[in-house]
């Protein structure tokens, strides 16, 4: 399997004006020039990406999928400008060319920034690569999400990139609404967990900047380094709690990720990439923090929050407007990972 991201023909569902496109460009994108040759990344579940590509520059367009749209949902306005901010910050990001807004260009809401060209890996497992440098990259993935959560939200200008109030009662609110939304089926799982998770809230008074979806598949890997060069997919960033990241990524360690196994191996160590105790270690190292309480609420809130996301995906693959082909695949993930949750929930074992 290659680690180059995949790229193919546009589907039929996300065809775009291309002549539209390369006017605006012309007109808002600093150097563009020459003719534009315009394909599909296959990943981008949620909003449709494409590769642009002249004679000597590479550009990738996000954009809202077709359709109608959840609320709250596809703001790829939020994703360019939390990466605009972070351009100086420390946290590698693709430069930002253009945000537009104006529906009448290519239908929805979109924005173009760099190429940045490295590999990209979508196995948790990194089969193809050698222990050492395994390590190497769960160990910058760690040191990434650290150096995201300690970034001055004010200086950067995002002090207004949340809402005040308990951020994981906020969180559970939005993405039940969603899941409830998007439900084709009776999970019991689900229905449990939105009434047991508001009642379980932690106090939270940190508000520092969350990615939302930070995992492997979502950085690009220097093409020869074992560092990461990029962050991508920042449509669910917000002002919130660390600690929802970083239960996020660890899911890993506790169920598959969306299209390949995951960390629950039953001897992780063997294959050189760090257990979740030794990259929980690695990330509390590099953000100052000392340790961390209940440790099992934030999976299983993130358990039901990617549950609620990824049932999303399989509604619109059901609709004829999701992003990728996959979306049908996930027929069964929501109830999976409600399921593991609600096992968490009943377990009296903390597993950290």
């Amino acid at each position: 399997m290659s680690d180059l991201p995949e790229i193919t023909e546009i589907r039929a569902a996300h065809i775009i004006d291309e002549a539209a496109l390369a006017a605006y460009m012309a007109e808002h994108v600093e150097g563009f020039s020459g003719d534009l040759e315009v394909l599909q990344f296959e990943g981008g579940q949620s909003n449709p990406t494409y590769r642009l590509s002249t004679a000597n520059k590479r550009y990738v367009l996000r954009k809202q999928p077709p359709g109608e749209l959840l609320p709250s949902a596809h703001q790829v306005n939020r994703e360019y400008r939390v990466m605009k901010a972070l351009a100086n910050s420390g946290v590698p990001v693709p430069q930002m060319y253009a945000l537009c807004e104006d529906t009448d260009i290519l239908g929805t809401r979109f924005y173009i920034m760099e190429m940045v060209e490295g590999r990209v890996f979508t196995e948790a497992l990194l089969p193809n690569l050698e222990k050492e440098e395994r390590w190497a990259i769960y160990m910058d993935l760690a040191r990434v999400l650290a150096a995201l959560h300690t970034v001055d939200v004010q200086a950067v200008g995002l002090e207004t990139f949340g809402r005040p109030g308990n951020y994981y009662a906020r969180q559970v609110s939005r993405w039940t609404k969603q899941y409830l939304a998007s439900k084709t089926v009776e999970i019991p799982e689900m229905d449990k967990l939105i009434e047991w998770l508001p009642e379980h809230c932690p106090e939270t008074g940190e508000g520092v900047i969350v990615h939302g979806d930070y995992r492997l598949g979502n950085v690009i890997v220097h093409p020869t380094e074992p560092r990461i060069v990029a962050v991508l997919d920042w449509e669910l960033s917000t002002l919130g709690h660390p600690l929802a990241d970083l239960g996020y990524i660890c899911m890993e360690y506790h169920t598959d990720g969306y299209n390949t196994e995951g960390l629950a191996q039953p001897d992780i160590s063997s294959y050189g990439i760090p257990t979740e105790a030794e990259f929980i270690a690695a990330y509390c190292d590099a953000a100052g923090r000392a340790g961390i309480e209940n440790w099992n609420y934030y999976l299983i809130y993130n358990l039901f929050r990617s549950a609620g996301i990824i049932q999303g995906v399989y509604k619109r693959g059901l609709d004829g407007n999701a992003s990728s082909e996959k979306a049908l695949e996930y027929k069964d993930t929501c109830m999976q990972r409600a399921q593991t949750a609600w096992k968490l929930v009943n377990s009296h074992e903390q597993l950290l």
